[in-house]
């Protein structure tokens, strides 16, 4: 949960501490939606925001669409490829 810490409100205007604040809480709420929508039988259903940021949302991987299928083509050193 530290990622997503909103206790730093160091700007000068009141209106851009706000709107960080506000930032910080959609981005709470949407992982939270992201956990939810992870089947319980997974181990990441129960996982912090840190390791789902890491695992889902900060891998990059070319697409390769054909015809017939969807290839992802990950880095070496994803933690989960599959």
């Amino acid at each position: 949960m530290t990622q997503l810490a909103s206790d730093r409100t160091s700007c000068r205007s009141a209106l851009a501490n706000q709107v960080r604040l506000a930032l910080h809480t959609a981005a709470y709420w949407l992982m939270l939606t992201v956990r939810e929508a992870i089947p319980k039988v997974r181990e990441l259903a129960a996982a912090e925001f840190a390791t789902l940021r890491l695992r889902l949302l900060k891998i990059a991987a070319r697409v390769v669409e054909t015809t017939s299928r969807i290839r992802l083509a990950f880095a070496a050193a994803c933690p989960e490829p599959t």
